[in-house]
């Protein structure tokens, strides 16, 4: 026990030998909280508490802010995207931070004459899209006062119906195998191959879980959702575990954060007993159209459990269904860079940039690069006014200027001789531009720039060794590149890119799909903030191409971006989140691809009365071209909402089945570069 008394490692030793908390334990763990003392702060106090740690639960941070406002002391609440768990924020979120505690002190130390700001700021880490200017919306949102998140006070609640049956759950001996649902400092890990960390956080026989239907609408959770489930068992006491997932359209299940909430029962009984259980604290928009997921586990491998084998089922209060509540805030979305006294740390950000740079290795001579932009340290990819031209006068790209945010799928589209391959050569280093630049978290790329560490890529096809094994090949390319192994989180590449047992075969017996879903692996070595990847589909068949869609989903699930460059529009709809789009080397569209593929005006509208639906959509302001079809109408609208047109059909007794636009991407894709071009 090193330094510790004998006493308390006895008394440590004995707790954790029966799992439960001595007398003694509990006196000290007492007289050591902050509850004891909170009533004799009088000193302005800022709390900043990491969303990723299960160590110290966001409840805890809001009970102290409770205990300390209550006698009337000033009290700031920040909540942050990190934590023991690690899954630290960028550096403009560290730059926030301590420019928070900056201001803090200045107010009440240096007194400037600055009003304090004792607003609650908490980080939202699955960032959403605002599909008005396909713009990322800011991480950053603010409230006047902390929410709770204990579920004492919360602002609002939203109840969710979870539905499942009546299931029995195993608790195997010595608590093995276990259930894996994070690991200390790893958090971002298992996160980032959430689709493993969903089964290894699951093992078959030890969870009951309990599933929502889609939600019709996006559920901002702010705090600790509650439900109670029935739990029976003969052993009397039952050590359980609940997990809440984010469960997206493709089945992609996270775990927020990787938190689960242990839960200690007494008295169990074979008739069985309700139990209300708390979920972790968590910062999430879950989207509509996703589902939450409540799973009960009997293991976890960061708890120590029973040395007993038990059974119990569980099953909700009554029927098949139990109710989810959850605290729900809405609050003001704020840009990172808005926050007060951030410049004198992005400063500080610039200078440790510059002294990356400076430290760097060199390949050959280069220029030297521009200083880091501060404004754009959270932003994965920003070009602006890119050109290159070739000493023959070729012109492969001009004027070329676009912005990807972080969790976008991009993809970049052209016909051939667009400027694509030129574009991404650029963006890797390979070539310099003659016009404008790229900058990738707000540094230039050049080539052996450090911030390209933070990019993986394959472009223009993979190169692989043939006469040795996938796995060696992703070896000895990290090799390559100088960083250490402990850097590759070649168990997580391999895991996102599905290759299985294949991996340890010689890449000569591959066929054209393997290789490419290897050169998927390898540019994801080091699971990198920046995916480029230069028509990743080829040579792939259809369950290929599906996978491969999922695969780049959950990476950029993970709060990651991907740039992908195909030819397959079909692939790009259903995978890409936003596109640019360009033709003769400059950008002719962008935005989010439901915006293009929605900004069609002409509309396909199924009724249960064609006949009367005509006559009724011939009167609304903007409708044109009104044709009856044997199902319903098509008509063009133009200047009037689509909800104003089915407003005025319902209202004239028609039934309206379906509405949508007549052209998807593709039509879309050949209106804006033309047919004989594409």
């Amino acid at each position: 026990c090193g330094r510790f008394s004998a006493q308390l490692c006895q008394d440590y030793q004995t707790a954790a030998t029966t799992g439960r908390p001595t007398p003694a334990i509990l006196d000290l763990l007492a007289r050591s909280s902050p509850a004891g003392v909170l009533d004799r702060i009088t000193a302005p106090t800022l709390l900043v508490q990491g969303e990723a740690d299960s160590l110290f639960s966001l409840g805890e941070a809001d009970a102290n802010a409770r205990g300390i406002a209550a006698h009337g002391t000033p009290v700031k609440v920040v909540w942050f995207s990190g934590g023991h768990d690690g899954g630290a924020g960028s550096d403009a979120e560290t730059a926030r931070i301590t420019a928070t505690a900056d201001a803090w002190f200045d107010h009440y130390l240096r007194r400037d004459g600055a009003a304090a700001d004792t607003r609650f700021e908490a980080t939202v880490p699955a960032v959403s899209v605002s599909g008005a200017n396909g713009r990322a919306t800011a991480q950053i949102r603010q409230s006047a006062a902390e929410p709770a998140v204990t579920g004492a006070v919360p602002l609002a609640t939203r109840r969710v119906a979870l539905r499942g049956p009546e299931q029995q759950v195993q608790a195997p001996a010595g608590a093995s195998p276990a259930a894996l649902t994070s690991v200390p400092g790893l958090g971002p890990a298992l996160a980032a191959v959430s689709s493993a960390g969903a089964r290894l956080s699951a093992l078959p026989g030890q969870v009951a879980r309990f599933e929502s239907t889609p939600l019709d609408s996006t559920l901002h959770l702010l705090g600790s959702s509650r439900v109670t489930v029935r739990v029976a068992g003969a052993g009397g006491d039952a050590t359980l575990f609940a997990q809440l997932y984010d469960v997206g359209p493709g089945g992609a299940a996270v775990l927020p954060q990787q938190l689960v909430a242990p839960v200690y029962l007494s008295g169990l009984t074979p008739a069985g007993r309700d139990v209300t259980i708390a979920t972790p604290a968590v910062v999430r928009d879950v989207a509509a159209g996703h589902r939450l997921r409540l799973v009960i586990s009997t293991t976890d491998q960061a708890f120590a459990m029973p040395a007993e084998p038990h059974r119990y089922r569980v099953s909700a209060p009554s029927g098949d269904t139990a109710n989810l509540v959850s605290p729900v805030a809405s609050l003001s979305a704020v840009d990172v860079g808005g926050v007060a006294d951030l410049w004198p740390y992005a400063a500080a950000l610039l200078v440790a940039a510059a002294a990356a740079v400076a430290g760097g290795y060199q390949l050959g001579r280069r220029r030297r690069a521009d200083p880091p932009d501060a404004s754009l340290a959270a932003v994965p990819l920003a070009i602006d006014g890119l050109g290159k031209a070739y000493s023959d006068g070729f012109r492969a790209v001009s004027e070329l200027s676009f912005r990807v945010e972080a969790g976008w799928v991009l993809g970049l589209l052209g016909p051939n001789g667009a400027g694509k391959t030129t574009t991404l050569r650029m963006l890797m280093g390979l070539i310099r531009p003659t016009e404008g630049g790229i900058r990738v978290f707000g540094q230039t790329v050049t080539p052996g720039a450090p911030v390209l560490s933070r990019i993986g890529s394959f472009v223009e096809g993979p190169g692989f060794l043939p006469h040795v094994s996938g796995l060696d090949n992703l070896r000895l390319y990290w090799q390559a590149t100088g960083r250490p192994a402990s850097h590759a989180r070649l168990e997580e590449a391999l895991e996102i890119a599905g290759l299985g047992a294949d991996i340890h075969r010689r890449v000569k017996t591959y066929s054209q799909g393997m290789r490419q879903r290897l050169a998927i692996a390898q540019a994801m070595l080091g699971l990198p903030d920046l995916l480029v990847l230069d028509e990743p589909t080829n040579g792939l068949d259809p369950p290929q191409i599906r996978e491969m869609r999922e695969v780049l989903a959950r990476y950029a699930a993970t709060g990651r971006t991907v740039l992908i460059s195909s030819h397959l529009l079909s692939e790009v709809e259903q995978t890409c989140t936003h596109v640019v789009v360009m033709h003769g080397g400059r950008l002719v569209a962008q935005g989010p691809v439901a915006d293009l593929v929605g900004a069609a005006t002409t509309l396909v509208i199924d009724v249960d009365d064609p006949a009367l639906a005509a006559k009724a959509a011939a009167k609304v302001p903007g409708a044109a071209d009104v044709v009856e079809t044997a199902t319903g109408l098509t008509l063009s609208l133009v200047g009037t909402p689509r909800s104003a047109l089915v407003r005025a059909l319902v209202d004239a007794g028609v039934g309206v089945d379906r509405v949508q636009p007549q052209r998807g991407l593709e039509q879309v894709f050949l209106a804006l570069v033309g047919e004989e071009e594409a």
